[in-house]
């Protein structure tokens, strides 16, 4: 009777061992699917962080821009020959945009395309510079400050891409 209940004791506690040993396999595969699952959730929303950051970004670009530009634009836009105090305005203008893009900081998310962003404002700070030393001058030229604008807009594009955003144009936005 002893040698029954030794060999029943042993097979129950056989079954019992099998049993939990396939609970522990399919809470690691269960365990594992989470996870996978998390990685991939934390990916998407890394992936949707970046895309708002950079819409943040391009729309407070576009605003510290438009704040100060207006001056500017009417003078570029004027199809008669610019009045004295209409450069003027448009010099003061000018040298407004190159101090408000100085303020602009690059968000957190955008961390991957920080280099991209700077390189870009870096262009538009640039441009907007040339355009008051231009205006300054008795005969300005602001083709070669157009030129930087169009390299820093294209930068930004690319910067769009990257997060997976369709490139818009700061010009649109800015010379209205």
């Amino acid at each position: 009777m002893r040698k029954f209940w030794f060999l029943f004791s042993t097979l129950v506690f056989a079954i019992g061992l099998t049993a939990c040993a396939g609970e522990t396999e399919e809470s690691t595969e269960s365990q594992n699917t989470k996870s996978e699952d998390a990685t991939a959730e934390e990916g998407t929303d890394k992936e949707q962080n970046a895309k708002s950051a950079m819409m943040r970004f391009y729309m407070s670009t576009s605003k510290a821009i438009n704040e100060h530009d207006g001056d500017l634009n009417v003078y570029e836009a004027s199809e008669e020959e610019p009045t004295a105090e209409m450069k003027t305005s448009a010099e003061a203008s000018a040298k407004a945009v190159v101090e408000q893009l100085k303020t602009i900081e690059i968000p957190e998310e955008l961390a991957d395309q920080k280099a991209d962003l700077e390189s870009a404002i870096e262009d538009l700070t640039a441009s907007y510079q040339t355009k008051a030393d231009e205006l300054a001058k008795d005969a300005p030229s602001l083709d070669a400050a157009n030129e930087t604008f169009t390299q820093a807009d294209e930068k930004l594009g690319k910067v769009f891409e990257d997060v997976g955003l369709i490139p818009t144009s700061l010009s649109t936005e800015v010379n209205d």
